[in-house]
């Protein structure tokens, strides 16, 4: 009975007991502190790597003024380098800022030199010279761009409006001048051939001194060399123009008409023979005003045999003028005269066939064919229609 009773196992609260031979689970003790002792190994050689790193290392050290100051030089090199390029721009600017300036100046004496431009041109044209007709609203003044924020693409483009000034006034100088001394010279040419020399003043450019090398004159200079030259060929041309008007070569009548009689041998209008005429016959009504062929004083108011009544002018260079068969006289002895002033009236006065004008020029008391006066005052009228 007891034997039987002992080998029935042994129960807890009517539940079998466990077996102690069962396995236990979860982590085994000793992987875990492998696993512990690898980790620590392994962030001990990463702390030992950080603090060998040479920057970290030599900071960690104590060597911090060392790296800062390094970082300091590099920041100061950049520093400088900013500033050259800074400086750079700030030279660039100025020098921009400079020309700029330069340029507005002599822009400014340029304009100057334009309004003297204009003025010439406008004496050109008083005197009848075509070149000399300039606009105004061409001649005005340019605007420049503001110095400010200029930059190389200003600087050429107010250079290239001085250039173009300076071009048009030259051109328009150039113009200028070459028409009045091409005058000049034709009038000048015109009265050498009928052996009258006109008085013309010498050029105005006066000067001396030593030589010296050029110092970069600016180019207004030259523009005002231009204008001094077109001065001087203006008046020369005017003191030309005034000759033609001194001269005897205008007509003596201010109305058209033929030529009766040249100058020359003719058939005698009263013996029917060969005789020679002294002067040029105008046939006109009586009473048609006489002018005076030119500048100069009368020097004989009366009556002359064969000619009647008779005026006589005498002008410059030797020449004197006579007119004959007059009805009236319209001046005295001594009196000047201009050229176109009345001095007497168409008559038939003397030895005359009908009312005409005989009219005659003389130097030292000899005839001369006035048909090359007259046509030389044609020629040259134009230059007295202004």
């Amino acid at each position: 009975m007891r034997q039987k009773s002992e080998s029935k196992p042994s129960t807890v609260f009517g539940r079998p007991a466990r077996k102690a031979s069962s396995a236990r689970s979860g982590i085994s003790p000793a992987l875990f502190y492998s696993l512990f002792s690898a980790l620590v190994g392994t962030n001990a050689l990463t702390l030992v790597g950080f603090l060998m790193a040479p920057d970290i290392s030599r900071l960690l050290s104590g060597q911090t003024d060392i790296v800062m100051g390094a970082y300091e030089d590099r920041i100061a090199q950049l520093r400088v380098e900013v500033d050259r390029l800074q400086s750079r721009h700030f030279a660039q600017a100025g020098d921009i800022n400079l020309q700029l300036q330069e340029l507005t100046q002599q822009q400014e004496v340029l304009l100057e030199q334009h309004q003297y431009v204009k003025q010439l041109a406008a004496k050109a044209a008083e005197l009848g010279l075509e070149a000399g007709a300039v606009d105004a609203d061409e001649t005005a003044s340019l605007d420049l761009p503001s110095v400010t924020g200029a930059d190389t693409t200003d600087v050429a483009e107010i250079a290239g409006t001085v250039r173009t000034m300076l071009e048009d006034s030259r051109l328009a100088l150039a113009a200028i001048s070459n028409q009045a001394n091409a005058a000049t010279e034709e009038i000048v040419d015109e009265l050498a051939g009928l052996g009258l020399k006109p008085q013309l003043p010498a050029d105005s450019a006066a000067t001396g001194g030593p030589w010296l090398p050029a110092t970069g004159a600016a180019a207004s200079e030259g523009l005002a060399d231009d204008a001094n030259a077109v001065y001087d060929a203006l008046i020369r041309f005017k003191a030309a123009k005034g000759a033609i008007d001194l001269a005897p070569i205008h007509r003596p009548l201010g109305v058209k008409t033929r030529t009766s009689s040249g100058f020359g041998n003719r058939t005698d209008p009263f013996t029917r023979g060969r005789a020679f005429h002294a002067g040029i016959d105008f046939p006109a009504p009586t009473g048609t005003t006489v002018l005076s062929a030119g500048y100069g004083k009368v020097t004989f108011v009366g009556q002359r045999s064969g000619y009647g009544k008779l005026v006589e002018v005498t002008h410059g260079s030797g020449l004197v003028t006579r007119y004959g068969h007059l009805s009236a006289f319209l001046v005295r002895e001594g009196q000047t005269v201009n050229t176109g002033s009345p001095i007497a009236k168409v008559g038939s006065t003397g030895r005359s066939t009908g009312p005409h004008l005989h009219f005659e020029v003389r130097r030292k008391d000899k005839p001369l064919d006035p048909s090359g006066y007259l046509a030389a005052g044609k020629r040259l009228q134009r230059f007295l229609a202004s």
